[in-house]
């Protein structure tokens, strides 16, 4: 999970103990990001990581199917 595409803007792995404090942080003063020039760079990298993650799962599933039928 360290390698996820999923959280590639956070700074720190999301956890089961900042979700639960969350639920008290009014502020929303938890959670950090990494920082981009702008919110179209930001985009940028979220879509282009979604995709890269869409393409992994692609890949895996052609593997496996590849070896269920015997390539």
């Amino acid at each position: 999970m360290e390698n996820s595409k999923t959280f590639i803007l956070f700074k720190s792995m999301p956890s089961f103990s900042k979700g639960l404090s969350r639920s008290v942080d009014m502020g929303n003063t938890i959670d950090e990001y990494k920082t981009s020039e702008s919110g179209d760079v930001a985009d940028y990298i979220a879509i282009k990581s979604d995709w890269e993650a869409v393409g992994e799962d692609i890949r895996t599933s052609i593997k496996k199917y590849g070896k269920q039928v015997g390539q």
